[in-house]
């Protein structure tokens, strides 16, 4: 029976060589000199991330800085279920998701069209200029976002001043919570749209060229060209992003709606950020805090889990994928 089973062990072994597998040992020798180049970022984020997620635990706590984790109650679920009561919380979960929503149908498309656009543009100097006006608003802080718009759009703003001298009545967009969602995207798209097209240039500049001259000597026209050789390569990395961005769905920011909460009012800019920030850090009660955060990040896992598995099944690697 022995010899039996070492034989079957064995064959296994050579079978799994035989078909492209090596075993730990093998790997270790042979990529030894990657893992030593990555140690120091793991030590890294096992130090500055890992270990202090296990600080999540307070969330299960009627948590006291001065008592500590240790001499702090434990209360059990105590704080998710008064989480789950408070209509604030609700209000504020549902800001988040719509403004989310609104931003990935009318915000995330656009690094890709801009990718796109100046991509067609042939003078690579002119190329560089344009690219490097569009993502500069990248480098700015949201105090500067919203005193620009506050400029333009605002009470005392350049529209409203156009409008009194032609004899109309001035508009304060700055102020009004049902279009608070449409001025957040678009703050959001002149900051950040630019710095997200570098992504896709990126991913423009791996696809062939003579993929392009191929299709272009069959007859194909531009939008043939742009349907079935651009977009197909970009495909992976617009789901790769797309992810990433559901893992972040209840983190739509902090500060620019922070800076613009007074002026719209708690019931249009109210997001669980601020949420967390005004019911759990600003008055002290961090386990309740803890445990709003701690239910984003679960949600947010779950997303990802969710789309990843759909990008599986489209064809798509995703995040991850099973080896």
């Amino acid at each position: 029976m022995t010899t039996v089973g070492s034989a079957s062990r064995l064959a296994a072994r050579r079978k799994g060589k035989a078909a492209g597998g090596a075993s730990w040992r093998h790997r270790l020798r042979r990529d030894w000199p990657l893992l030593l180049m990555v140690a120091p970022v793991i030590v890294l984020l096992g130090v500055f991330h890992y270990f202090p997620t296990l600080g999540n635990v307070i969330a299960f706590q009627d948590y006291s800085p001065y008592a500590g984790i240790r001499g702090s109650e434990f209360v059990g679920f105590a704080n998710f279920s008064r989480m789950f009561s408070e209509p604030a919380f609700w209000s504020a979960l549902l800001n988040t998701l719509s403004i989310t929503a609104f931003q990935l149908v009318f915000y995330f498309p656009i690094p890709i069209f801009l990718a796109l656009l100046l991509n067609s543009v042939l003078s690579v100097r002119l190329r560089t200029i344009v690219q490097g006006i569009v993502y500069l608003p990248h480098f700015f802080s949201w105090v500067l976002v919203v005193s620009l718009f506050q400029q333009m759009i605002g009470g005392a703003g350049l529209l409203a001043q156009t409008l009194r001298s032609h004899g109309y009545n001035a508009v304060d967009l700055m102020t009004k919570p049902d279009s608070f969602i449409v001025l957040v995207t678009a703050q959001s798209i002149w900051k950040d749209a630019g710095w997200g097209m570098i992504v896709f240039l990126a991913a423009l500049s791996t696809i062939n060229p003579a993929l392009y001259e191929a299709a272009a000597a069959d007859g194909a026209n531009r939008w043939r060209r742009l349907w079935h050789i651009t977009l197909p390569g970009l495909r992976p990395v617009i789901v790769l992003l797309l992810i990433l961005r559901l893992g972040d769905a209840l983190t739509v920011g902090f500060e620019q709606f922070i800076l613009q909460r007074s002026a719209v009012g708690g019931g249009a800019a109210e997001v669980l950020d601020t949420y967390v920030y005004y019911q759990g850090l600003l008055v002290g009660d961090f386990g309740y805090g803890a445990a709003a955060g701690l239910f984003k990040g679960l949600v947010g896992l779950v997303l990802v889990l969710l789309a990843n598995r759909f990008a599986h099944l489209v064809g798509e690697q995703g995040v991850y994928s099973r080896s």
